[in-house]
């Protein structure tokens, strides 16, 4: 995958309300997916914003050193496919060799 593609996929981002230090709310915003990934701001679109900005440099940095980058899971739709949603992305997992059956030396 390109840098392009990356930085399209849909991560699933979590907003919420904390208390800061200081007694007040600030709003977090994070991406599960992406490890440390999180911001924190006054409002909602600033948490965003800061967080928009650590995803890309995660990315990028992730890319460029040569380390995998976290692929989301697909999303759960119904229960009678589940099975065949999970068998897509498990070969898809293994055509684009996000996984591999060869041991690491």
């Amino acid at each position: 995958m390109t840098a392009e593609e990356y930085l399209a996929v849909p991560y699933v981002m979590v907003l919420e309300s904390v208390p800061a230090a200081d007694g007040d709310w600030m709003r977090q915003a994070s991406y599960p997916e992406l490890p440390g990934c999180v911001a924190q701001a006054q409002t909602p679109i600033e948490a965003i914003e800061r967080l928009e900005e650590q995803r890309v440099r995660y990315i990028l940095e992730r890319l460029d050193t040569g380390q995998p980058v976290p692929v989301p899971r697909p999303p759960l739709r119904r229960a009678e496919s589940l099975s065949q949603e999970r068998l897509e992305f498990a070969r898809w997992l293994k055509d684009t060799q996000r996984i591999t059956d060869e041991p690491k030396n």
